[in-house]
């Protein structure tokens, strides 16, 4: 450990925003984007085409408790309890949900 690491608080332990690179993760990670986060883009889009508008929690909760997980144990990061703070999931679940719904209402989907 260095001596500047003594120094700082730590929830600043990693130099880059975790949330949206466990969002980036989650995308660009082929096994994962299959097997969870593309199943839980398609409920939302299934949501969306009967009219209704898709719920954050029920479509996106499961994949983004996965995802961090997934993503802390790929790069042997520890527990995600350890790298993550108790409002990141409602932060990934949110961005990952605006980002997608854009996509699912321009047809990418």
């Amino acid at each position: 450990m260095r001596i500047d690491e003594f120094a700082k608080p730590m929830d600043d332990r990693l130099p880059f925003d975790v949330v949206d690179d466990v969002c980036i993760y989650m995308r660009n990670d082929p096994m994962f984007y299959r097997k969870s986060l593309f199943p839980a883009i398609m409920k939302m889009k299934d949501s969306y085409d009967r009219g209704e508008t898709p719920n954050e929690s029920s479509c996106l909760e499961s994949s983004c408790t996965e995802g961090m997980k997934s993503y802390c144990k790929k790069f042997k990061l520890g527990s995600p309890e350890n790298v993550f703070k108790p409002e990141d999931k409602q932060l990934i679940m949110h961005k990952l949900y605006g980002e997608e719904m854009k996509q699912i209402k321009d047809g990418a989907y």
